[in-house]
């Protein structure tokens, strides 16, 4: 056993990542709220020195050791290079999280995460610091937040697929794909295909001959198809709908995570055999959640497409 980790309680949480405008801050309170309903003591911990207006009481807040404009202003660095910056002094400076985090103990953890996507797919101080927290009997899963937005646009879903599959290969911890934002779908247009062709990322071919379609991505068809190959020769990536204020999407996520990082086989929480079997039964149980919010995304299609008619 490292010396980090003897003596310490296993602690079970989430990493939530993904890139800025997904959603990251207003998931872990509405995350942290929920299971505070299930009778769970969650912790919300900032780790985004350039989240300066949280929404809710945090546990813990990276303000404390290091902010962005702290060091922009000090150092003369933009934005992102300022955001690497704070990431590589959380890392030299892992003492002081693990000694903030020792007094959470008992705690469900919930990491809100900078939105820079080059800290999840290349550069490594944020991962060392994951890999910190697991020597530190930290079990925790990745919750990667997409924009549901970019399903409407063939182009950009292969790109969030790439980044998603990328991201899942350099961070290295269970991970969870989560398409945040399903309640505002309607308003960026209609999707090429049925919710679940996105979720469950079903063969994608179809997907770059609705590209070909476009005389721009006409193109560069050989591209995406290689692009294309390489997704599905991996056949890592799929997705969770989630609609923050439907507490069945937020319960749906919750047994998602719960089953990557373990929690759901522990002790902390009577359970029923119901909880249990979603947990061990993820593909139907995510197929039934689809369909959900596939019928609602419908029922919002079909009304708009009546007012429309009536307005005619």
């Amino acid at each position: 056993m490292s010396e980090g980790s003897r003596g310490s309680s296993v602690a079970f949480g989430q990493v939530v990542i993904g890139p800025p405008g997904s959603g990251k801050t207003t998931y872990c309170q509405a995350m942290g709220d929920f299971l505070g309903r299930l009778g769970r003591s969650v912790a919300v911990v900032n780790l985004d020195p350039a989240n300066e207006a949280l929404p809710g009481p945090c546990a813990l807040d990276i303000a404390e050791l290091v902010t962005l404009p702290d060091v922009m202003a000090s150092l003369g660095l933009g934005p992102n290079g300022g955001l690497i910056y704070c990431m590589e002094y959380l890392e030299a400076n892992a003492d002081w999280l693990r000694d903030r985090l020792q007094g959470l103990r008992g705690h469900y953890f919930l990491f809100d995460c900078p939105g820079q996507v080059e800290l999840y797919t290349h550069h490594g101080a944020l991962k060392n610091v994951f890999a910190q927290l697991a020597k530190w009997n930290f079990r925790l899963a990745a919750v990667h937040l997409v924009d549901s937005h970019y399903c409407t646009d063939p182009g950009k879903f292969i790109s969030v697929l790439c980044t998603s599959l990328s991201t899942m290969l350099h961070v290295e911890l269970p991970h969870v794909n989560v398409l945040s934002k399903m309640d505002l779908i309607e308003q960026y247009g209609k999707l090429a295909f049925n919710l679940d062709y996105y979720t469950e990322v079903l063969d994608l071919s179809y997907l770059v001959d609705h590209l070909a379609s476009d005389p721009f991505f006409r193109n560069f068809r050989r591209l995406n198809e290689k692009l294309v190959e390489v997704i599905e020769d991996y056949s890592l990536v799929s997705f969770v709908p989630l609609n923050v204020q439907d507490k069945q999407s937020m319960r749906q996520v919750m047994q998602a995570v719960d089953k990557a990082n373990g929690y759901s086989f522990g002790d902390q929480e009577h359970r029923s055999l119901e909880a249990l079997m979603s947990a061990a039964v993820g593909a139907d149980f995510h197929f039934s959640s689809t369909l959900a919010v596939q019928e609602k995304y419908v029922q919002s299609q079909d009304k708009a497409v009546e007012e429309e008619v009536m307005d005619l």
